[in-house]
């Protein structure tokens, strides 16, 4: 299999160029710029990428990469700050710029080939830049290949194969950022369009098998789509080894629980287990206002829930669970130098000492390849088109302390909003949408009395991810019957807010 590996320096669009990558059907991974020439070797790319960052080369203590890396022996493309890299590394001269560039540029083309197979000499194409570093000359041996009005943006050594840009390709505000990254992949790197849905399932299944062996496995459903396609998957694999167990932490949405138990237990032919722990969770939770305690305590309690069930399925050494790659993201800084967001209840959250051997076959997936899996799967539109729903529950939309209370009014808020739209036909426009609980109340007025009750926001976006989010525009008309039956229909709740933040700079959970 093909497989391009990007080294991180940094750049918020790092992710991004990954997406853009296995969109076009090559499977890549994204680690640390410290991995050495002797890695990289072992790991035989197809090609090898060097992200953006935001630092500048001649700064200290900035990322670098091992030079060697520049001599594996497969084509490089050095994006932003990995252009600068390559250059000052290969002897070129990088220096603060005259005059910085942001956002749209044109490029003018000067060699239309390999990079810009398709293009023709001397055309004018819009590119996004994002640098106040520029490259006054390229180093010895490359071949300018595109320049702006500020910048050379475009370099290439034939010797050594080795390309570089100084804008960013993979962003959208590139126009043929696209075409630029399949000239890449499909006309210099020679990759094969093998990273397909079914060669996932086919090579996790092999490995699960292969790992698993005889042993009992059990699952952490949450009926979710990560958790039911990883369950789908792993059932694939090894059948009746696998129990699946659905944890009623109390923290559920409306009517989740039957739900569960209906689609999997008769409908899929899962071994299903259902734990009613809600009085164990309300209980550790009780007081807890600070939302990373919340997200850790939950963790630990789930972890706690499943070692019993373990027991009482032949002592199963093995855990599913339906983590993903934007979860490791935002919880370990596994990758370089990125930040821990928040920790996800089964990344950063779980237990330190985890009595299980994890299996987490969609960990390097993104959300969308992971609705693709489970097409593959068989699973139904149902499941594969849910939104996603956080591990930790309705605990982390309800701000402050979590109480029997505070969640039944969620509950009763959440379920009017889904179904209405659900009712406008809006569902699948929308990544995601859910309520939140805030911990203020507000002045209103029923039925000629004063009221001082509950105020609620409501939060939809749009993504393609969850790396990122903007939020989505309701037809006013929407909103206002949206707010209408909240405030009639749930005691309590006299204020309904709509959140449009988008991610950044915002998250799109609100804890």
């Amino acid at each position: 299999m093909s497989r391009v590996l990007i080294l991180d320096f940094g750049s918020q669009f790092t992710q991004l160029i990954a997406r853009r990558i296995r969109e076009e059907g090559v499977f890549c991974e994204v680690h640390p710029p410290t991995r050495d020439a002797e890695w990289i070797r072992a790991y035989e790319p197809a090609a090898i990428i060097l992200s953006g960052g935001p630092a500048s080369v001649y700064d200290e203590d900035v990322p670098k990469a091992d030079p060697g890396v520049l001599t594996v022996g497969v084509p490089v493309l050095g994006i932003c700050y990995g252009m600068q890299l390559i250059a000052q590394q290969l002897g070129g001269e990088v220096a603060k710029a005259d005059r910085r560039e942001y956002g749209r540029a044109q490029l003018e083309v000067r060699a239309a080939d390999g990079l810009f197979h398709g293009f023709t000499d001397g055309e004018a194409t819009q590119v996004w830049m994002s640098h106040a570093d520029s490259l006054p000359e390229p180093p010895p041996g490359f071949q300018v290949l595109g320049t702006t009005e500020n910048s050379i943006a475009a370099i290439w050594s034939e010797e050594r194969g080795i390309w570089g840009v100084q804008f960013h390709p993979e962003v959208a505000h590139t126009t043929r950022g696209d075409e630029i990254i399949r000239n890449f992949l499909f006309e210099i790197a020679d990759c094969e369009r093998d990273w397909t849905p079914a060669s996932i399932i086919e090579h996790q299944v092999s490995a699960i098998r292969e790992r698993v062996g005889t042993e009992q496995v059990i699952c952490g459903l949450s009926g979710g789509v990560d958790s039911s396609v990883a369950a789908a998957l792993v059932h694939r694999a090894i059948g009746d080894q696998l129990t699946c167990i659905f944890v009623d932490t109390g923290l559920l949405r409306k009517d989740e629980r039957s739900s569960v138990e209906e689609m999997f237990g008769e409908h899929m032919g899962m071994r299903l287990e259902v734990v009613d722990a809600t009085e164990r969770f309300l209980g550790k939770l009780a007081g807890v206002e600070d939302p990373e305690e919340k997200r850790i305590r939950i963790g630990h309690t789930f972890i706690d829930v499943f070692e019993d069930a373990a027991g009482r399925h032949g002592d199963a050494r093995f855990l599913v669970q339906g983590t993903l790659y934007p979860d490791v993201i935002e919880s370990v800084s596994v990758w370089g130098p990125s930040v821990t967001i928040k920790s996800h209840h089964n990344v950063g959250g779980l237990r330190p000492d985890n009595p299980f051997e994890l299996i987490e076959p969609l960990r390097e997936l993104f959300k969308d390849e992971v609705r693709a899996v489970g097409r593959e799967l068989g699973l139904s539109e149902e499941i594969v088109g849910r939104h996603p729903f956080p591990g930790p529950g309705l605990a982390i939309r309800a701000l402050g302390d979590v109480t029997p209370e505070k969640l039944e009014t969620l509950r009763a808020v959440d379920a009017i909003y889904l179904e209405e739209i659900r009712a406008v036909g809006l569902y699948d426009d929308i990544w995601q949408a859910f309520a939140v609980l805030l911990p203020v109340r507000s002045v209103g007025v029923m039925g000629d009395g004063r009221t001082y009750e509950n105020v609620v926001a409501l939060r939809a976006v749009t993504s393609r991810d969850g790396m990122t989010a903007d939020w989505f525009p309701f037809p006013h008309d929407a909103l206002a019957t949206i707010s209408s039956r909240i405030i009639n229909e749930v005691e309590g709740v006299n204020r309904v807010t709509y959140d449009v933040s988008s991610k950044p700079p915002a998250t799109i959970e609100w804890e």
